[in-house]
């Protein structure tokens, strides 16, 4: 099984507001880079899309290292909210459906497709892979908003 590492991040200028999202994919010394806008959309939803695209990308099951400095998209892994999201019809712990649940069930098939290790990295801070998909997100954003792009990540 090849050992994959993936970097994401998502952005989004509002909230919500036109966003974007990316991924770098490296195996050994080749790279992939992912990325994407909506124009109306949230950063979470960026955060989720950013991860999935990088998934999705992938041709094989693959043993992957997941970066992202977003707690909410690793903790629904590592602390099992997703499993009792699930269990619990898709309501939250406070009864409440759960948002963007058609990216956090696309997530689950990645999940049970890929042996995934979720790795909470700090944004914004010394981490060069996460401050370059950071850019590659905003840089995104700002070209799917600049250039009208209507598809269909909202």
């Amino acid at each position: 099984m090849k050992s994959i590492t993936i970097y994401t991040d998502g952005s989004c200028s509002g909230n919500p507001g036109p966003g974007g999202w990316a991924a770098v994919l490296t195996y050994g010394d080749q790279e992939k880079v992912v990325s994407g806008a909506a124009p109306n959309t949230t950063n979470n939803r960026m955060e989720l899309t950013a991860a999935l695209r990088a998934l999705q990308a992938l041709k094989e099951p693959c043993a992957v290292t997941l970066h992202t400095d977003s707690a909410y998209l690793v903790r629904a892994f590592t602390d099992g909210w997703l499993w009792n999201w699930k269990r619990n019809g898709w309501k939250n712990a406070k009864k409440k459906p759960v948002e963007n649940q058609d990216l956090w069930q696309a997530l689950l098939e990645q999940n049970q497709r890929h042996q995934i290790t979720w790795i909470k990295v700090k944004g914004h801070a010394d981490d060069a892979a996460n401050n370059r998909v950071d850019g590659l997100a905003v840089e995104a954003m700002m070209l799917g908003r600049d250039t009208g792009w209507t598809g269909a990540e909202n």
